[in-house]
């Protein structure tokens, strides 16, 4: 064998570079598949490993370790799974310690994330950061850590680059995922025939979050709410997505007694065949939002969490639609105020009249000031900029 036929066998033989994508959550899981779908069709060499949900895993992620091992809200319900947390941690640390991957992508979940950054960090493998800490929210002081630990942080909401950015963070507006998410804006009887709803009779959708806990919290409540809601308009529809992950009996059963319909995933298309809706607060708010239907926000933890959380906590609302548009745009309930009177009231005043418009106008404000699509593409050529190539080691041949 010549001397050149040897080194072209060694580049064959030599494994193409990995990616570490870390997702802890159902809106992670999303975000991550459509910057690995972005990053393959840019390098289809790569291959990708780490946590993730179905979406990931449909994308092309081998899971080392599920997304629902630790999602988790809340600081009451954390601390029955810290054991199994940090399980997961120290196996995705090992993993990438044999593997040595080009570059890592971390998504949300800081708790989780910025603990592996710092591991990551000490392996000398590159960390882009994707959907940034709420710091601007309370904990601010992570800034001068994150600085540190992250080489590139991709921020979804406009507010937060220069915000992160005076405090010493490589950080980038993206721009937000949700606006790729979501399916283009029609009419509400467009998405009714899509979903196989009656086109004629109104709809409610409910959105109840996609962890078992949110559900825990608020099922009772939504429930309640959407006996009252077909009570007070004859022949409504009430329409629940049911979050990946999630049994759909599970879902079911928290709404024993109300005639719902349950459709698997999809929430933004049952947003758009609504009139009116119900969101748990997360993610699925700007989803909604994004869809310009009316809805009622609501939230609701554990009263340690929330005890902890009012002491530290320093913004004016907790919906993401009302943070960027720094104003009320949707109605928000929190904790004690979650009470069926109140979020009947809520609702009942957005179905016609002045605040309905209102709603609308606000919430087109807000599609507006997140700019064009294409945050995925965006991060990915991030990560693909940050990636080390391996060097290659030689084979030996037959």
């Amino acid at each position: 064998m010549t001397t050149r036929a040897a080194a072209l066998y060694t580049i064959a033989r030599v494994k193409p570079p990995s990616v570490l994508v870390v997702a802890g959550e159902a809106s992670g899981d999303g975000h991550g598949a459509d910057v690995v779908r972005a990053m393959k069709a840019k390098r289809p060499e790569l291959t990708f490993f780490g946590m993730g949900g179905p979406k990931l895993e449909a994308a092309g992620l081998e899971v080392i370790h599920g997304a629902h091992e630790i999602s988790v809200m809340g600081i009451a319900e954390v601390l029955p799974k810290i054991p199994r947390i940090l399980k997961v941690l120290g196996d995705l640390e090992r993993t990438a310690k044999e593997r040595r991957p080009a570059v890592a992508l971390l998504i949300d979940v800081p708790d989780f994330n910025l603990r592996l950054a710092e591991r990551l960090k000490a392996l000398g493998i590159p960390i882009v950061y994707f959907v940034a800490p709420m710091i601007w929210a309370w904990r601010e002081g992570r800034a001068k850590r994150i600085g540190k630990l992250v080489d590139e942080l991709c921020c979804i909401l406009p507010f937060e680059e220069p915000f992160l950015r005076e405090r010493g963070v490589n950080a980038t507006y993206v721009g937000s995922p949700v606006l790729d998410q979501v399916p283009p804006l029609n009419e509400p009887a467009h998405f009714r025939r899509a979903l196989g709803l009656d086109v004629s009779r109104p709809v409610l959708a409910v959105l109840p979050g996609s962890r078992r806990s949110e559900i825990g919290r608020l099922g009772a409540l939504m429930r309640d709410v959407a006996k009252a809601q077909r009570e007070a308009h004859p022949g409504l529809q009430v329409v629940v997505p049911v979050a990946p992950g999630l049994p759909t009996e599970f879902v079911r059963a928290a709404f024993e007694g109300v005639e719902v319909t349950l459709i698997a995933g999809r929430a933004p298309e049952v947003v758009g065949a609504a009139d009116v809706g119900l969101v748990a607060s997360g993610t699925a708010t700007l989803e909604a939002g994004l869809m310009r239907r009316p809805f009622v926000t609501i939230y609701r933890v554990s009263p340690l969490t929330y005890a902890v959380g009012k002491a530290l906590v320093r913004i004016p609302f907790f919906c993401l639609v009302n943070l960027l548009a720094k104003k009320r745009v949707v109605p928000e309930l929190l904790q004690g105020d979650v009470t069926v009177p109140k979020v009947m009231a809520e609702l009942e005043a957005l179905w016609s009249g002045p605040a309905r418009e209102a709603c609308l106008t606000g919430l087109d404000e807000v599609r507006a000031s997140l700019g064009a699509t294409g945050a995925a593409a965006r991060v990915a050529e991030r990560v693909l900029a940050r990636l080390v190539e391996v060097p290659a080691k030689e084979v030996a041949g037959p």
